[in-house]
């Protein structure tokens, strides 16, 4: 009788202290209840002691979870739909609220964790245009909604939103096609313009071009024109100085130089007294000696 007592004291130890002790790993967040409610909030990891049924713990994963939002449509401020795909990094940060908040259900608070962070992607790409959303200001868009985020979630649900992520935004097929061409038409008009910019400099460049040409051209006309007239008067001069040094032989020479041009071609006809004075020097007795 008394070993059955005795292992019954044992098995009642056993039990009480199983049920009175607890353990906190590392990687979680706890709470202490008692009736339901809350004595004991972020238990630290390691053991720990209970009142056997009157105090429960709940254990949470105090990992950072993803939440990954389903592809959702938005507008940007110029009234464009663009499909965005996102998820976010969160963890339980006060565990106190998120008991009250969310009852401990990790799915309830990813879904209301969803549900804002679709509330803040409607308001920052509402408030830029396509060209900022996609590329000029997407990383200001994802910093922003995280700020945000935590401005409320941590006192709402009590969860700490780590980092929102766009994973891909692209147009709806139904309006895609649309700007696709929109795109297309802004190019050509662009290549038109530049092509007609490209146009204009030509034309202006074939006129200067043309201009300096002619200017080119008088230039050298005067001076061609310089150096004749120079040429021409120092002929003069030398004619003059022949002249006066010996007129006879002066005479002679440009009869030479009229007989040249007259006779320079075989259908020249002249028609002339053969006691003309142009044939003084074809007789042979008037050269000069």
């Amino acid at each position: 009788m008394k070993t059955f007592i005795l292992v019954g004291l044992v098995f009642l130890v056993l039990v009480i202290g199983g049920n009175s002790l607890f353990v906190v790993k590392q990687t979680e967040r706890a709470v202490m209840l008692q009736f339901g409610e809350i004595v004991q909030a972020d238990i630290q990891p390691g053991i720990h002691v209970k009142i056997p049924w009157v105090n429960s713990v709940r254990k949470f994963d105090g990992r950072i979870l993803t939440e990954d939002s389903p592809q959702q449509r938005f507008l940007t401020l110029e009234q464009k739909f663009l499909e965005v795909d996102s998820f976010a990094k969160w963890r339980i940060k006060d565990v106190r609220q998120f008991y009250v908040s969310t009852g401990g259900d990790i799915a309830i608070a990813g879904s209301r964790l969803a549900e804002r962070i679709n509330d803040g992607l409607r308001d920052q790409i509402g408030a830029r245009n396509l060209q900022e959303v996609v590329a000029g200001e997407r990383d200001q868009l994802m910093l922003a909604l995280t700020v945000e985020l935590n401005e409320s979630t941590v006192s709402d649900l009590g969860l700490e939103v780590i980092d929102v992520r766009v994973k891909r935004i692209d147009l709806p097929d139904d309006v895609r096609q649309s700007v696709y061409d929109r795109m297309i038409t802004e190019r050509n008009r662009e290549a038109q313009d530049h092509r007609s910019r490209g146009e204009e400099l030509a034309i202006g460049i074939r006129a200067d071009a043309e201009r300096q040409a002619i200017i080119y051209g008088a230039e050298a006309y005067r001076d061609a024109e310089q150096i004749r007239g120079q040429g021409d008067a120092q002929a003069t001069g030398i004619y003059a100085d022949a002249y006066n040094k010996d007129p006879e032989f002066y005479a002679f020479t440009r009869s030479l130089n009229a007989y040249r041009k007259t006779f320079s071609s075989k259908a020249d006809v002249l028609l002339l007294d053969p006691d003309s004075d142009f044939f003084r020097y074809l007789k042979g007795g008037d050269l000069p000696q």
